[in-house]
């Protein structure tokens, strides 16, 4: 299959709903384990990955492999290695070393005999055989990993943070049993983590520093991203470490689950500084501030975050150059909201018909500063937000009141023009003021040509 071609069935496939989704990756995988050879599974099931997100995937051999430390993989590129988060990309290239290089023998009993317990429906014995194999591989990967020349040797396999996602690999799977505890108490996403979960994570973390500490901190990030609101998982570094403030905590290393926490925040505002006026989706832009500003105000709320430590001045910081950047955009809406809805001599101008680039961009305007009044204060740019949703909410009113009046006493061919901006204001007052109002709208337009007539 072409590269264009690949690209078009993968476009495809990401739109289908996800019950439609569900049903074809478990016939590709199914199809896949049973040695099948007239699909290009791997094309297929990287197409299906974004509508999978909360659907259960058939059980593999390799799935099977991958499950201490499922809850570390992401599948977004990165720059460079982060702890504990291990890119989906690696697992192939660990599994080839691990497979070919370290436990050939072994990987081959153990693929066999996973596939063929999982093909009979026997995915309960399935996992109690993973279970030792796990054990075999953390301890053949780290022991390989543990010299230069070991090391030497795996970089003609792998990159550099392949190396350093294996290594993490190797650890989660040496404590692989510990993990399925975990996970088993965390059902995923949890909606809330309460004080007795918390206290089996603390059980958890208790029993890995004795006997792996280099796993222990693995316990709140596991945690996190089990979790539906995963700031939640900083109450597990508060109760290990018996501190309360930032500045403490990141020094201890349960302040690995901030680290990502901020990780994140900063992918979010890298992304949002990128983006430019007239190049922006206003879903796409309200949904990264929406998501920082929900991330940087949970840790505000569950740790104390004092503005002279190390994480109240990165919050600080992101959150101004965020406020920056929203700013610009919010001192841009009226600009771009007259060219929509244009004023001559301080009355609606109906000379002619906005063009369509123009509307789309006020358009957009107008769900970006709807949208993100929830979010504007975490966001640093709450007066602007203010200032640039009342004057489009009053430029809207005057301009609907104005084509009202207009098209009651205009000709045939002018009323045409008012009539579709009356209807595009009510677009417009769907975002800004709710559905009532832009049906109320409609209803104004309705009379308005009742009258006409």
């Amino acid at each position: 299959m072409t590269d264009e071609k690949a690209g078009l069935l993968q476009n495809f496939l990401g739109r289908l709903p996800e019950a439609a989704a569900s049903k074809l990756a478990q016939a590709v995988e199914m199809d896949r384990l049973m040695d099948g050879h007239g699909l290009p599974h791997d094309v297929i099931l990287a197409g299906l990955r974004a509508s999978l997100l909360h659907s259960s995937r058939t059980q593999t051999p390799l799935r099977l492999f991958c499950q201490p430390f499922a809850d570390l993989l992401v599948s977004e590129s990165r720059k460079g290695k982060q702890k504990a988060v291990i890119v989906r990309s690696s697992v192939v290239p660990v599994w080839a070393w691990l497979s070919s290089d370290l436990l050939a023998n072994e990987s081959q009993v153990y693929f066999r005999d996973a596939k063929a317990l999982i093909l009979s429906g026997k995915l309960d014995q399935a996992k109690i055989l993973a279970r030792p194999y796990w054990a075999k591989a953390g301890a053949a990967m780290l022991q390989a990993l543990a010299s230069d020349a070991g090391i030497a040797a795996a970089k003609k396999r792998m990159s550099g943070d392949e190396i350093s996602d294996a290594r993490e690999m190797a650890l989660l799977l040496l404590e692989g049993a510990e993990m399925v505890k975990i996970q088993e108490r965390l059902p995923k996403p949890l909606a809330h983590l309460t004080e007795d979960i918390l206290w089996q994570l603390r059980e958890s973390y208790d029993a890995l520093i004795v006997r792996n500490p280099d796993v222990a901190p693995f316990v709140a990030v596991v945690a996190m991203n089990r979790l539906q609101h995963p700031c939640e998982a900083l109450r597990l570094p508060l109760m290990v470490s018996r501190q309360t403030n930032d500045a403490l905590i990141s020094k201890t290393d349960m302040g690995l689950i901030g680290e990502i926490l901020f990780a994140r925040m900063d992918a979010l505002k890298v992304t949002i500084m990128a983006t430019r006026h007239p190049l922006f989706d206003a879903e796409t832009l309200m949904a990264q501030v929406g998501n920082f500003a929900d991330l940087s105000s949970a840790v505000v709320k569950e740790l104390e975050v004092r503005r002279d430590g190390e994480w109240g001045q990165r919050l600080l910081k992101d959150r101004t150059a965020i406020g920056d950047v929203m700013e610009g955009f919010m001192d841009r809406a009226a600009k771009e909201f007259s060219g929509a809805l244009p004023m001559h001599k301080g009355s609606g101008d109906f000379s002619k018909l906005t063009p369509a680039d123009k509307r789309a961009m006020g358009l957009n305007y107008a769900r970006l500063v709807a949208g993100t009044r929830n979010s504007a204060a975490a966001g640093s740019f709450a007066a602007k937000q203010k200032t640039a949703f009342d004057d489009i909410s009053n430029h809207l009113r005057r301009y609907i009141e104005d084509a009202v009046r207009e098209y009651k006493g205009c000709n045939a061919e002018k009323r045409a023009t008012v009539e579709s901006q009356l209807l595009y204001c009510a677009e417009l007052a769907a975002f800004i003021f709710g559905l009532e109002e832009a049906e109320l709208v409609r209803r104004r337009t309705r009379a308005a040509q009742s009258a006409a007539a």
